[in-house]
């Protein structure tokens, strides 16, 4: 089994391309790929957000080359591919928000789904050898509520648009793999596809709207009350770093070995014990902070979501290797610290950044308060 720092080292070098970099998870991991010696290959629309941590960590100055383009432009996305000769590709360009796929459910759909389509469409017409990590969700799940977490052999589903158009893309990504990428005939096609279910990540630098560790943050900054719309979800909660690391070590394991059982679907998630309610988390988050309070909201436009979900890493950990570090509590003193060093003024953020990277490499270096 390979280890952690080896997978790191292995990109040193080689040509990746991160869809949505722009976005939460895409700018940390592009930043964290720059910091391994990879030429990282942006392409995306601009950040999301207002302010972003692409912007607040000047990510887009680590980048070899971006593309500002929408991935469904079919057209764009075969001459990037052309262009870069990626070795690696990781897809996390997405409508990421479940709110907006109540609001927006055909662009979510279109999106989430045939955006992906198109990109696996893309490889396809190019024929070349590269090894493709498909980031979609832990919420991909036909989820029942059960207590015990989700495994990747479980069925997929979705009773809201944006996790139905996640199930649909795992769907999809497994239609692609049988008809044209077959482990089977690797020698013919060189095309490595899996697929990634990560759970709900926190950390520095995501403003998004409706989740909840941005609203804790907004209102904390402006001295207002938390608003917590489901107090009592429980959630698979791990900081941004712990879902990367798998990745990076999927992303590894494909393209330096050929063997079928790496093409597929791997859960990333936390420890069980991190599945904890969301008023734990914001009660957390407050004490980190220094201060705050919350309480309980309702809105018109307030959608039904699932109460309980956690997932299974049991496979990642026995066969990649792979295992969730920080605690959720240690999850949240760093997301505080860094939006405390950001509102604050006084810190270099993309260095933020890298502090939290290390410390996560290194687990026995603490907290930066």
């Amino acid at each position: 089994m390979t280890d952690f720092g080896t997978a790191l080292r292995w990109y040193q070098g080689r040509s990746v391309l991160v869809t949505g970099h722009t976005g939460f998870k895409g700018s940390w991991l592009t930043l964290w790929l720059h910091d391994l010696g990879a030429k990282v290959h942006g392409y995306s629309l601009p950040p999301p957000t207002v302010p972003s941590n692409f912007e607040a960590s000047r990510v887009g100055e680590l980048c070899a080359s971006q593309t500002e383009a929408d991935v469904r432009d079919v057209a764009r996305l075969e001459q990037a591919l052309r262009t870069i000769g990626p070795e690696v590709i990781f897809h996390l360009a997405a409508q990421s928000l479940v709110r907006d796929g109540y609001r927006h459910p055909a662009e979510t759909f279109d999106v989430n789904l045939m955006g992906t389509v198109r990109l696996l469409d893309a490889v396809r017409v190019l024929g070349r050898p590269v090894s493709m990590v498909i980031v979609t969700s832990d919420k991909c799940y036909q989820n029942s509520e059960q207590t015990s977490g989700y495994r990747e052999s479980d069925p997929m589903g979705g009773d809201d648009p944006y996790s139905a158009s996640k199930g649909a893309t795992e769907l999809a990504v497994a239609a692609f793999r049988r008809s044209f990428f077959s482990p089977e005939r690797l020698a013919q096609h060189g095309v490595k596809i899996s697929s990634a279910r990560a759970g709900n990540v926190i950390g520095g630098g995501d403003w998004g709207r409706d989740r909840i560790v941005s609203d804790t943050v907004l209102a904390l900054h402006a001295g207002q009350p938390v608003p917590v719309r489901n107090p009592h979800a429980v959630r698979p909660w791990q900081h941004v770093l712990e879902p990367l690391s798998g990745y990076l070590i999927l992303g590894h394991r494909l393209a330096t070995s050929d063997e079928p059982r790496w093409t597929n679907a791997w859960n990333f998630g936390p420890a069980e014990s991190s599945a904890i309610p969301v008023s734990r988390l914001v009660e957390a988050f407050i004490e980190s902070w220094g201060g705050g309070r919350w309480e309980a909201t309702s809105s018109a436009d307030a959608f039904w979501e699932r109460r309980v979900l956690r997932l299974s890493v049991e496979r990642a950990v026995a066969e990649l290797g792979w295992r969730p570090r920080w605690t959720v509590l240690e999850a949240v003193a760093r997301a505080a610290s860094w939006y405390r060093a950001f509102y604050e003024g006084s810190h270099d953020m993309r260095d933020r950044c890298r502090e939290d990277i290390q410390s996560y490499l290194n687990p026995e270096v603490p907290c930066r308060s």
